[in-house]
Parts: C-alpha cells; structure tokens; sequence
C-alpha cells in the first residue's frame, strides 16, 4: 500500500511540474531567450564629436547615457577648434557632432563643398561681451580694441550683441545674420575690433580688455556667464544642433538622438549641470 502511494504522489508531482514547465517554458531556455534579446538590442558603436568644455560635457551627461540605454555604444571625441569636428564627420570619422548652430554649419557647407545636415537643437549657452579690465561699459575709453570672432557668422553674433548694449547702431534694414563692421554706422566709444580665432577669445578679454566670447568657450575657460557686461539675447539661428550627414538624415540613430534630446531625462540633467543655458 505504502509503494502504491509513493507512486500515485510521484506522478502527480510529474504532471504538476510539466505543467509549470508549458506553462512558463524552460528556465534555461529562458535564460537563453534572455541573452538573445539582450543582443538583438545592441546597435553598435557610434562616434559623436563635440568641442571641450560645455557640449563634451553635454554629450557624456545627458545624451551618452540616454544611447547606451537605447543599446548603443558611444565614444566621445572632443576638439579644440571649430573646424576639424565638421571635417571629421564629413569624411565619416564621426556618425555626428555637437557645437555649432545652423548658419556656421551652412557657411561650413558653402566653403567646403560638403553636405551636412542640422537636426535637433539643444539648449545653448550664450553669447557674452566679457572685459577682464571694465566692471561697466561705462569704464570703457574713448577707441578701446574688443576682440570679435574671426568667422563671419560668429562675428555678426558680436556686433547684434554690441547693438544691444548701446555701443553701435547698424545701418537700417540690415540682415541680422551678415552683420560685419562694414554695416556698422553709429560705434559711441569708436571701438577697434580685432579679429580673434574662436579658442583665443576668452584670454582676449584680459590681454585686449574686451571680448565677445561664445559661450562654450567661456565655460570652457571657467568664465561665469553671469560676469559678463552683456549676454546676447538667442535666437534659433544661434542655438547648437546636432549635425549629420544628410545621406543620415533620416537615420535611425538620428532619430534615437532626438528621442533622447527631447526626453524628460536629458531635460532634468540640463537643470542640473547647465545652469543659464537658453533652451529651445
């Protein structure tokens, strides 16, 4: 009777495991299952350029993680100039880059014959009018030198923000995005403006006394936005893209970049760590 029982009891318990085992399948075969949707999600390696200072940082903080999450691999490349980021992606070094707006993107086109393209705008830092040897405007003398971008969309940046302050007037009718020294009809303190290549701005404002600085670059070189005499007031022909090929315009990558530049996640982390940035 005893061994009847053992054997009724041992069946039962067979048909109540096998119905686990259709019920939720394999534990191993799950564990497998597990580890091929884990790999179908891998999207490979991508190659993202930014400049040093404020959009490297931005790239590692608040877009790295948000691609890693989507099952891409991201390296960083950073740059110390303006010109070789767009070099690099044009030639297929980089997948893209962030630093620059879209009408330095679209003068970088004209010149060399390539074809990138803008896509998501991210919150940018501004520019400023920063003087190491004047507290005021005020203080500045009669002739005093200010260092200007030596790029002309950068450059016309400079003078819309000296109309701002009061120190020039430009001739009426005037397209805000060409503005040069040419247009300027009304300079109240006679400024010299000097051309400065971009990374040499910020040292410029000790060396010459004023300068008109991108905002990457003075946080780059840990100037206080708020220490400037004047801030430009942005538009969206000066807030930094992200920039691709156009033949991956349409890309899935770029299309996970925005999805991440445009999430909740990636908002909280500008609040955070990018304090007076203008955003889109």
């Amino acid at each position: 009777m005893k061994n009847i029982v053992i054997f009724i009891l041992s069946g039962i318990i067979v048909i109540l495991l096998s119905g686990i085992l259709l019920d939720k399948g394999n534990p191993f075969e799950r564990q497998n299952a597990d580890v091929k949707s884990t790999q179908s999600k891998d999207k490979g390696k991508v190659s993202i350029g930014a400049t040093s200072g404020p959009y490297a940082d931005m790239v590692k903080k608040a877009i790295q993680p948000g691609l890693e999450k989507l099952g891409y691999t991201v390296a960083l490349v950073e740059y110390s100039d303006y010109i070789q980021p767009n070099k690099s992606l044009a030639k297929g070094d980089l997948d893209a880059n962030l630093y620059q707006h879209i009408e330095f993107m679209k003068q970088f086109n004209a010149q060399n014959k390539t074809s990138l393209v803008a896509t998501g705008q991210v919150p940018t830092a501004p520019m400023g009018i920063y003087s190491g040897k004047y507290k005021s405007f005020d203080e500045v003398p009669n002739g005093a030198e200010i260092a200007i971008p030596n790029d002309p969309v950068n450059a016309a940046r400079a003078f819309k923000t000296l109309k701002l302050a009061h120190l020039i007037d430009i001739k009426p009718g005037t397209n805000e995005l060409t503005i040069s020294e040419r247009d300027v009809i009304n300079n109240k303190k006679n400024l010299k403006f000097i051309a400065v290549e971009a990374a040499q701005l910020p040292r410029s404002k000790d060396s010459i006394g004023l300068s008109a600085v991108p905002g990457n670059f003075a946080l780059a070189s840990k100037i206080d936005l708020k220490s400037a005499l004047q801030l430009e007031k942005m538009d969206e022909h000066y807030r930094n893209r992200i920039v691709v090929n156009k033949k991956n315009e349409n890309s899935q990558l770029t299309k996970d970049i925005n999805k991440v530049i445009t999430s909740k996640a990636f908002d909280k982390v500008i609040d955070e760590s990018f304090v007076g940035f203008d955003k889109p």
